[in-house]
């Protein structure tokens, strides 16, 4: 196959994307697939570029917004018109967050015809909107923690919602922007931070327990897994950096939990619309009950990250797993084509 890999991007994950682009460039042409690599706030990568930015790891902390302003430039739809996508054969969206993730860029493959990896252009906006997803999810019948949007007062959210509560963006990934809210003194502050990543800032109730995550490769679940944190929650630093948290896989879960949970994992995808691949997380609570916190259309696949190590336990290698993903992605096409 020819594969383009789009990653980089100008999100605040954009660091974390060029380390799923790295890892993803590497394993494919390991597996004796011919690669390009594309950054989509550059473009097409010389060899040099490549070395360059593909050996950076992933900061402690996301790319400061004023950087990312500097990277917003030029038109974004001429990279299709790059010579080096005439005769791709899928791209592979290595990218995280903002229009990478929302459903633009998959607008615009869709628009020229070209396959990609990952779920169509609704499914990716319907699970980066943490609003309206978790409105899905409920209809569906997955338990999810109750929420509210801001602006709320302080009394209301304590008497909706409880203390401790989460503030985050409604529309970002990888805990950029979020903070556990424990005093109602803390909420306006937490609320702000939130905003400076998206307009809109959901409120929700904070879940005890464990952390769970459930991926998805094809229309079945891959191994449950436990990820145990060094910090409160499973934050930036502690997804991104060695080190800073445990991940099991499989988890340590009764037969018939382990088969609950993938199956409110599959609910999920299907009730987003999501196609390809996925990585869905919950909390479970001291009562067992499995709440579903968000779904990840493009999870990410640095050598820290979830999707690979459950592909792993269920004996799937990366590059394997990278094959994989770009087959499902023809395959849609296909369907997509004759539908």
């Amino acid at each position: 196959m020819k594969v383009a890999v789009l990653f980089g991007g100008t999100s605040a994950e954009r660091d974390v994307s060029i380390a799923t682009g790295a890892q993803v460039v590497r394993a494919l042409r390991e597996a004796g697939h011919e690669v390009i690599a594309v950054d989509t706030a550059r473009g097409v990568l010389t060899p040099a570029q490549e070395q360059e930015l593909l050996t950076a790891g992933v900061a402690p902390v996301p790319p400061e917004l004023a950087h990312l302003d500097m990277l917003r430039s030029g038109d974004p739809t001429a990279l299709t018109g790059a010579p080096e996508f005439r005769d791709t054969d899928v791209v592979f969206l290595a990218l995280h967050g903002g229009t990478g993730e929302d459903g633009t860029i998959q607008a615009l493959l869709d628009l020229v015809g070209v396959p990609y990896t990952g779920s169509g252009h609704l499914g990716s906006a319907l699970a980066m909107d943490k609003d309206v997803s978790k409105r899905l999810m409920r209809d569906a019948g997955v338990p999810t923690p109750d929420w509210v949007m801001a602006p709320a007062d302080a009394s209301l959210v304590g008497e909706r919602l409880g203390w401790p509560v989460v503030v985050k963006p409604n529309r970002q990934g990888s805990t950029v922007g979020l903070t556990v809210v424990k005093r109602p003194q803390d909420l306006d502050a937490a609320v702000e931070l939130a905003s400076r990543y998206d307009p809109e800032v959901m409120i929700e109730q904070f879940i005890p327990g464990r952390e769970l995550t459930v991926g998805i490769l094809g229309d079945e679940a891959l191994p449950v897994g436990e990820i145990i944190p060094k910090h409160e929650i499973f934050d930036y630093e502690c997804k991104y950096q060695d080190g800073m948290a445990e991940e099991i896989f499989p988890a340590d879960l009764g037969e018939d939990e382990a088969r609950a949970i993938q199956l409110l994992a599959l609910k999920t995808h299907r009730a987003l619309k999501l196609t390809g691949y996925s990585r869905v997380d919950f909390r479970m609570d001291a009562d067992g009950t499995f709440w579903c916190l968000e779904a990840n259309t493009l999870p990410g696949m640095t050598a820290t990250s979830l999707l690979p190590k459950a592909a792993r336990a269920a004996g799937i290698s990366f590059p394997e797993l990278c094959e994989r993903i770009c087959e499902l992605a023809i395959e849609e096409h296909r369907r997509r084509r004759r539908g």
